[in-house]
């Protein structure tokens, strides 16, 4: 929901550790526009996406810490639903990185 692009970091879905050749790191389907605090979130484990945009919070961080972050609603958010390249990303990030409890 930001709609100022400078206040946005780019992030990878499958982290490029993760990533097993440079078509991986470098595919455009393999990033997402986000703001930095929900980076950091994303990149941690503590949230993911489903394949229809949902977002999904981890076991790990609990409603008071939404709040503090400025993030009360951030369990109902959904996004646009991903596109095919994508979802592969997602389903890695969901498998590999999400932290679920």
């Amino acid at each position: 929901g930001v709609g100022y692009d400078a206040l946005l970091v780019a992030s990878h879905i499958k982290p490029w550790r993760s990533c097993s050749s440079a078509e991986e790191r470098l595919d455009g389907n393999n990033g997402l526009m986000l703001a930095p605090h929900i980076d950091r979130l994303f990149d941690r484990g503590f949230i993911t996406f489903g394949d229809d945009g949902s977002l999904q919070v981890s076991g790990h961080i609990g409603d008071e810490m939404l709040s503090a972050l400025g993030c009360p609603n951030l369990r109902s958010l959904v996004v646009e639903a991903f596109s095919p390249a994508q979802r592969a990303y997602l389903a890695h990030h969901r498998e590999h990185e999400f932290l679920l409890t």
